[in-house]
């Protein structure tokens, strides 16, 4: 369900991946059964590709990974959170295309 600039995050690489990560991440909370996760999944691919080396654009499951998610008391599904310097920056729920592309900007500056 990613295409080749989306990357997947876990419990396990989320420190590494995100917190550490010296370019602003854009972390989709997302679960295989979500339908409106499966109808963004395309959208953050193509967000992804467009910004290809100036952010990191990553899924965590939450039914895999729980630890995370519950850490950032993810309560509905999709949604995105957006960490610039190890630090939540922005909650986006359900986004779509054009508030991802502001919120990746805005990010950037």
């Amino acid at each position: 369900m990613a295409g080749p600039h989306t990357l997947t995050f876990t419990d396990a690489n989320f420190e590494q991946e995100v917190l550490k990560s010296t370019v602003p991440v854009l972390v989709d909370f997302w679960a295989e059964w979500c339908m409106p996760c499966r109808m963004l999944s395309p959208v953050l691919d193509k967000v992804a590709t467009a910004h290809a080396g100036k952010i990191k654009l990553g899924k965590l499951n939450t039914d895999s990974d729980r630890n995370t998610a519950i850490a950032y008391n993810i309560q509905s599904i999709p949604t995105v959170l957006v960490f610039k310097g190890g630090k939540v920056v922005n909650t986006l729920v359900g986004p779509n295309e054009k508030l991802l592309n502001e919120t990746i900007e805005a990010a950037l500056k």
